[in-house]
């Protein structure tokens, strides 16, 4: 989904230069602040961006491009084996593309 509205919100409460929005979605370019988007594997997929819960935490080094959690490898397996995808309700073109394409990280093209 886009994320204008999500980056609008925390600019409009002043907090675009105290909270970091890291997110599956994506961005139109009306940004600001700190916000990492298109992260992949998307959390549909399994990927660990939806493995995460309220109150994980996250370390982001900005210079060297990198983005990781500290959760122990017993927490993250028991993540992992816990995980099932949520149910999407898609109809038309937007339920062909879901099930037509691939994940971001591998291009999002036609299987």
């Amino acid at each position: 989904p886009e994320m204008l509205t999500p980056t609008s919100a925390l600019s409009g409460m002043k907090l675009d230069d105290q909270v970091a929005l890291l997110t599956d979605g994506r961005f139109s370019g009306g940004t600001r602040g700190a916000a990492l988007g298109h992260i992949s594997p998307e959390a549909q997929e399994g990927g660990p961006i939806g493995l995460l819960k309220d109150g994980d935490m996250i370390q982001l080094d900005l210079p060297a491009g990198r983005v990781d959690h500290e959760l122990n490898e017993e927490e993250l397996t028991e993540r992992q084996a816990a995980f099932k995808p949520r149910a999407q309700n898609l109809t038309g073109y937007l339920s062909r593309y879901a099930k037509l394409t691939t994940s971001a990280s591998q291009g999002a093209i036609f299987r």
